[in-house]
């Protein structure tokens, strides 16, 4: 029931951020959670716990959007 379409505001701010190759990644990465997501939903899969309490706090920070394009190059 989730919708399929990007509001074309989202799709032009996150086009701040990435190239048509990363962009098609992200949309990629997107997809096959959704799929592992409805997967899982339909035959009743649920967390095990074995992540719980483990994440990786990052400290909040500004970054421009040419600094991200240098460091989230796709490829190589």
């Amino acid at each position: 029931m989730t919708p399929v379409d990007v509001p074309d505001e989202l799709f032009a701010r996150l086009r701040e951020y990435f190239d048509e190759r990363q962009m098609v990644e992200l949309t990629s990465a997107i997809a096959w959670e959704n799929y592992r997501a409805r997967f899982n939903h339909a035959f009743g899969l649920e967390s095990q716990g074995f992540a719980e309490g483990a994440y990786c706090a990052l400290p909040e920070h500004s970054v421009e959007p040419a600094q991200l394009r240098s460091h989230w190059k796709v490829g190589g």
